[in-house]
């Protein structure tokens, strides 16, 4: 049986980001997960065309709906500086 320590693994928030193209999806899920948006969007074109496009659109707008847009920190303005 593992032994855990007092501290509970944080679970990741998936928000859109206000550095966007199109809804920030991509962008927030490329902060989400801590790597490049370009990246982000590049494996969803590929998803995107090699599943017919619909679901992959069907997908972006779900999660567009989906996903809360993240505020500013008190502290940064809009373009996330400090």
């Amino acid at each position: 049986m593992p032994v855990y320590s007092g501290t509970m693994a944080k679970k990741k928030k998936f928000y859109r980001s206000t550095n966007k193209l199109i809804a920030g999806v991509c962008s927030g899920l490329a902060e989400g997960f801590g790597v490049s948006s370009e990246l982000v969007r590049l494996y969803w074109l590929i998803g995107t065309a090699g599943s017919a496009i619909l679901p992959g659109i069907v997908i972006y707008i779900f999660l567009w709906t989906w996903m809360p847009l993240r505020t500013p920190q008190s502290g940064q303005t809009d373009l996330g500086g400090s």
